[in-house]
């Protein structure tokens, strides 16, 4: 089996539609969708649209699941939200921002919308309903 990966740059939002319709006659299988500030701002567009031409969608945020997407796997945003205020909090206190360390996100959200699988005509296997942090009916 061969997996072909391609990149469909969005700039506008007047570009969603043709991005999908540029999707499916390339025959995608599915399509992956990247949280910036307009993917985002769309979200809803994005899942609606993603249902309408029938396109399983993973997402990086529970928000976009939350707007009808199939399903997202990505931080935590909440926890990311949290450790921020640690930080501004530290810094507040005194602490100097150099002598802070990185840090990486260590906690991960599985989201499924079984509404949305049902639209698509998908079956969830069990295993991976059984590790989803939500699932929303």
């Amino acid at each position: 089996m061969q997996v072909r990966l391609e990149i469909l740059e969005l700039k506008t939002s007047d570009q969603v539609t043709s991005r999908f319709e540029v999707a499916i006659k390339t025959g995608a299988a599915g399509m992956i969708v990247f949280s910036d500030p307009l993917t985002t701002a769309i979200r809803q567009q994005i899942a609606d649209l993603a249902t309408k031409f029938r396109l399983p969608t993973i997402y990086t945020y529970r928000e976009f699941v939350e707007a009808g997407g199939l399903i997202s796997y990505g931080p935590s945003r909440r926890d990311m939200y949290r450790k921020t205020a640690e930080y501004a909090g530290k810094i507040l206190k005194g602490a100097q921002p150099a002598d802070l360390p990185v840090e990486q996100p260590t906690k991960f959200e599985l989201v499924i919308n079984m509404k949305t699988a049902k639209a698509l005509g998908l079956t969830i296997p069990q295993s991976l309903l059984g590790r989803a942090d939500h699932v929303i009916e």
